[in-house]
């Protein structure tokens, strides 16, 4: 494959053929790329406004990262933060730091990777900015989207006696990397490696390929369930429960029963000799759900097909425990990522 140097196109011939015939799904997108700023239009809506910064080397691996798996997941992340909001994303925008060691060619399989996750969630690129770097491969989005004000869901409004759940399973996407780390140093001199994830494929797919649960966002619609708190697991489930006893003021008991996780998820801990309810209480990185709902939405949380019941929410001076299948309790630390924990 011909490879083209990035310098030859420069910094806006490289925008004008990443961008070239980009499609718009969002009728409230006015203007996109071309101008100084793009131009959104909205109707009697609130206007909800996340950015996430991923540096290499920090935030991923190029050695078992391809690129367009990258692109797909830059953009996911941001949008599950609109749909923690319980929000509809409707547009991003990209800005790419990159090094002289990415040809043109890198860049458009980055490009491929974010465009199959806009048409996937029907959001539109408007705009961004490129630059060089001395440091890899820096993308910073930014995503705009929307909700009637009645509808957004805070950090801040969970009560005593509301219900606890989460979607999916937790603990996947950390059992990946550590499967995906543990073949990058074993393929270390070894020409030709064939990296084994036989049995594995689930967990590579969580920790490289994750989806924004907008499915649960239009079941709790459809249930007529609005929660009264909610954030998305990038961090894991033991941060983001804190976060929200935090800005509530509350406290939670959460059962080890009920936490939910996939089986190859505890076959991997196993086999690494890892605690399984340690990993997925910490792990981070599976962009699930976790809300609180109202006792009186019990019967309809319970049918639901995308989350499930995981605890309860307390009075603050009660602390944050979870409730181990003996009945003992053990305080909830925060134990997640931390970017600026130079031992993760």
């Amino acid at each position: 494959m011909k490879e083209t140097e990035i310098s030859t196109l420069g910094e806006f011939g490289l925008i004008d053929h990443l961008t070239e015939n980009l499609p718009i799904a969002q009728s409230s997108t006015v203007r996109g790329v071309g101008d100084d700023c793009a131009v959104m239009h909205y109707d009697g809506l609130e206007t909800l406004v996340t950015t996430d910064l991923l540096l290499e080397g920090i935030h991923f691996d190029l050695t078992y990262v391809p690129l367009k798996h990258l692109g797909y997941k830059a953009v996911v992340v941001n949008l599950s933060d609109i749909y923690a909001m319980n929000g509809t994303p409707r547009q991003i925008t990209v800005s790419l730091g990159v090094s002289k060691r990415f040809t043109l060619e890198h860049i458009e399989q980055l490009y491929a990777g974010m465009r199959i996750a806009c048409e996937q969630y029907g959001v539109d690129i408007v705009g961004g900015d490129t630059s060089a770097s001395v440091t890899g491969l820096i993308i910073s989005i930014t995503c705009l989207g929307t909700a009637p004000k009645d509808d957004i869901v805070y950090r801040n409004g969970a009560h005593d006696t509301d219900l606890i759940c989460v979607s999916g399973d937790l603990g996947a996407a950390y059992m990946g990397l550590q499967l995906l780390e543990r073949e990058r140093e074993a393929s270390e001199g070894i020409k030709d490696f064939q990296p084994d994830f036989a049995g594995r494929e689930y967990l590579i797919e969580r920790q490289l390929k994750p989806e924004a649960r907008r499915d649960v966002i239009d079941e709790l619609r459809q249930l007529g369930v609005r929660p009264t708190a909610m954030m998305d697991v990038s961090d894991g489930l033991s941060s983001e429960l804190l976060h929200i006893c935090r800005n509530s003021r509350v406290g939670c008991r959460i059962y080890e029963e009920r936490i939910p996780i996939d089986y190859q998820t505890a076959v991997m801990a196993e086999e690494l000799n890892m605690n399984l309810v340690t990993a997925a209480m910490n792990g981070g990185e599976d962009y699930e759900l976790l809300f609180t709902v109202p006792l009186t939405d019990h019967e309809k949380v319970a049918q639901m097909k995308t989350a499930r019941l995981i605890g309860r929410v307390t009075k603050p001076e009660l602390g944050a425990y979870l409730v181990t299948r003996d009945n003992a309790e053990l305080e909830i630390r925060a134990q997640g990522w931390n970017a600026f924990n130079s031992n993760q």
